[in-house]
């Protein structure tokens, strides 16, 4: 195997605190008004008003009726039948809704006299020019809001616990102090809710999203732990305000995603909050993400000023914990007797610790930061370490074992298959429900010295992509490829130029056919399986006409990238990933059925544009080729390239606009097809790092954006992008400030390399 080498984290530690944290304060400082508080525009008073009194009025036990667009129309506070919760509480509150809607069509014919006291009320929630036409609109926008006082007023006692490291955190990172109430609107200050989208934590990250800069797996979700997943917090909210410009947008975009608020202002011109609030329309800005910013503010207001609202409270506590980390790998049964405490108080000490760990499938991982109350212990913690047996020391990790979900499955039929618990299944893999596995789930089995059944690999044959190019995938090797597409591999070997059939990479783009080769059967499979791409391939030489030259379309680069010998097939740099990388990693889950380009729950945190502008041109983004544009068209690459008068030895720049051609499949399945794609690279690289923080380089003469990102910072082009959305690529000018992504190998990772090298 070839020698690591190592992102940029050591240099990060020693800038991370000058160039990040202090970097960082002026942008808070310049945006917030003189009192040190967010913009509060007058447009939006009302809407915050609303919020205030949904968090310390309404209980869960009732809500509001009230017009979806103006929040101050508030037709009625009612309360819901005891027990009644999901669709009983929806049948009830739509009679009522249905009230209202009768009324609002009576008084859109333009009634004025002779009304009844209850329509004179309803009237008068609206100003006194008020049209017929507003009426009727707002017949549709009627809507019942659950209140949620008790929860919030529950959520600031609870708050006390980590108030303090929150503050400290935020501070250090010169964020606002008003963004340290987000935990409120996110999770009521509970640490371990999850939502039905899968988001989890204080901080409600989503699995793609935390992996970021957090240890999300089946052994370790570091999204529970408060204390990491704050630092983690203030990291995303520093990019999106990086990425969107001002702290509104940016607050925005935790729940919309920094590519959706950057959409919206590029569309509306405009970065004001208050004029997206109302102007902007898309499919998925939606009631909740128009309403995130505001709902932050009532929430700064009522959990700053808590006695106002509920009187005197008794807050929680701050945790007074120690952490320490364990050189090897044991159980948690053995570690918390050696600390003197039981193995319940352990386990609420370090929630980032999954079930399969507490199951017994799987060991606590050595040198991971573990938690431990002061007042718990009853010995030192390295006297405690020292006392645990070599018997119970472990020098690596339980190993997974895999099985793909076939049709006809069931969690029983596998558990009872491999002779293991259907809890151990539900353990190890972080399923929320037994009943629900889709076919094609790869699920971990328990590997403990027990025999299981081999896994077995079935290869159907399928049909050539029109494009005639195929994108390798995880598990790939030409053999099979070969008796997929029922082609040679001599064949592919040659097209190619492949010397040596073991050396094909997650992401690489093969062409399955020479030029005079005619597909025999040219329409596309209906069904695609995602691809984990490269963060970037090696720069082709130009084309001569040998059939063995590289295809032109391998990577998305910059305009002039230095060239490389058209033979060569090794990493561009040590942060791109291989197919044994990225193992483990779920890449035929079907893509997600997408209604706008500008938001993917996956992809939260990328600010990088992969929608489909009005006149049917796209942003070229990094680790994209006309080859997978044509994949995902169900077209030929030459079809793009007559479309885009590109010559054949002309690669397309990361940045540039390029048209497409919607004839065989719109806008809408491209696009799907374009997010699944990238989340599969995002996914496969946050496997193997993380991120630790940012450094600012500023441009000297000779430096181009290839260089930092292969040759001094080993930081992949597509990270290195989002970091820097607005940066010109092919024009990098002297003196200009370049965010870099600090990354950190993940420990897991590099163990995991070891154990397979040594096995």
């Amino acid at each position: 195997m070839t020698p690591l080498k190592r992102p940029v984290h050591i240099l990060a530690r020693i800038l991370l605190a000058t160039t990040c944290l202090v970097g960082l304060a002026p942008l808070a400082n310049a945006e917030v008004d003189g009192t040190g508080r967010l913009p509060r525009p007058a447009a939006l008073a009302h809407d915050v008003d609303f919020w205030v009194q949904i968090y310390s009025e309404v209980t869960t036990r009732g809500g509001l009726i009230h017009d979806s667009r103006h929040l101050e129309v508030i037709y009625e506070q009612v309360t819901v039948p005891s027990g009644a919760r999901g669709k009983a509480r929806e049948r009830f509150t739509d009679k009522i809704k249905a009230k209202y809607r009768k009324v609002l069509t009576k008084l859109a014919t333009g009634k004025r006299t002779g009304l009844t006291a209850e329509e004179a009320r309803i009237l008068a929630l609206w100003p006194e020019d008020v049209t017929n036409s507003d009426l009727r609109k707002a017949k549709s926008r009627l809507r019942f809001q659950l209140g949620q006082a008790d929860k919030f007023k529950a959520g600031v006692v609870r708050s006390g616990r980590w108030k303090q490291h929150i503050e400290k955190v935020f501070a250090e990172h010169g964020l606002p102090k008003e963004l340290t109430a987000l935990p409120h609107v996110e999770s009521s200050f509970t640490p371990w809710a999850y939502s039905r989208v899968g988001a989890a934590g204080l901080w409600q990250f989503t699995r793609s999203t935390g992996r970021r800069f957090l240890r999300v797996d089946n052994v370790i979700d570091e999204r529970l732990d408060p204390h990491r997943a704050t630092v983690a917090a203030a990291r995303l909210l520093s990019q999106n305000r990086e990425v969107t410009g001002t702290w509104p947008l940016a607050i925005t975009a935790y729940n919309h995603g920094a590519s959706g608020m950057r959409r919206a202002a590029r569309k509306l011109g405009t970065k004001d909050i208050v004029t997206i609030n109302r102007k902007y329309k898309s499919r998925t800005f939606g009631f909740a993400s128009r309403n995130f910013y505001v709902e932050l503010l009532a929430a700064s207001e009522v959990s700053t000023n808590y006695e106002k609202y509920f009187g005197h409270l008794i807050l929680d506590a701050p945790e007074d914990i120690l952490t320490f980390e364990v050189p090897f790998y044991t159980k948690p049964g053995t570690l918390a007797k050696a600390l003197g405490i039981d193995k319940k108080t352990f386990k609420e000490a370090n929630p980032s610790l999954r079930p399969s760990v507490f199951s017994g499938a799987k060991y606590i991982p050595r040198r991971f930061p573990l938690h431990v109350k002061r007042g718990d212990l009853e010995r030192p913690i390295a006297d405690a370490i020292n006392q645990i047996p070599a018997s119970q020391r472990y020098a690596a990790q339980t190993r997974d074992v895999n099985y793909r979900v076939a049709r006809g499955d069931t969690l029983s039929k596998i558990a009872r298959r491999f002779k293991v618990s259907m809890s151990e299944l539900v353990a190890i893999n972080g399923l929320r429900s037994r009943h629900k596995i889709r076919v094609g789930q790869r699920l971990k089995l328990p590997s403990d010295g027990r025999t299981h059944r081999p896994r077995t690999i079935t290869v159907t044959q399928a049909d050539i992509p029109n494009s005639g190019q195929y994108t390798v995938r995880r598990g790939d090797t030409v053999t099979r490829i070969a008796k997929r597409f029922g082609i040679e591999e001599a064949q592919i070997l040659e097209v190619n130029n492949l010397r040596n059939r073991n050396r094909i990479y997650v992401g690489q783009s093969l062409t399955l056919l020479a030029d005079d080769t005619v597909p025999a059967s040219p329409k596309l499979a209906t069904t695609k399986g995602a691809s984990v791409s490269k963060s970037k391939a090696a720069a082709p030489k130009a084309p001569s006409k040998s059939k063995t030259s590289p295809h032109p379309d391998a990577v998305a680069t910059l305009s002039n990238p230095p060239e490389r010998p058209a033979e060569s097939h090794e990493p561009v740099h040590s942060t791109s990933l291989t197919e044994t990388d990225v193992e483990g990693l779920d890449v035929d889950a079907p893509a997600v059925a997408m209604l706008d380009g500008d938001h993917l729950q996956n992809l939260l945190a990328d600010p990088s544009d992969y929608g489909v502008g009005s006149n049917s041109t796209i942003e070229v983004q990094g680790a994209e080729t006309l080859g997978h544009y044509a994949e995902w068209l169900d077209i030929r690459a030459s079809r793009l390239r007559t479309v885009n008068r590109l010559p054949y030895n002309r690669m397309i720049a990361i940045g540039q606009r390029v048209k497409l051609d919607f004839s065989e499949v719109d806008a809408t399945v491209f696009e799907a097809r374009r997010q699944q794609y990238h989340r599969m690279i995002q996914e496969a690289f946050f496997e193997r790092y993380e991120i630790e923080g940012t450094v600012t380089h500023v441009a000297r003469r000779g430096d181009s954006v290839w260089s930092l990102s292969e040759k001094k910072y080993h930081v992949p082009l597509w990270l290195l992008r989002q970091y820097n959305p607005d940066l010109d690529f092919a024009s990098l000018q002297r003196g200009t400030p370049i965010k870099i992504p600090a990354l950190k190998e993940r420990e897991n990772w590099v163990s995991q390399q070891v154990e397979s090298r040594t096995s």
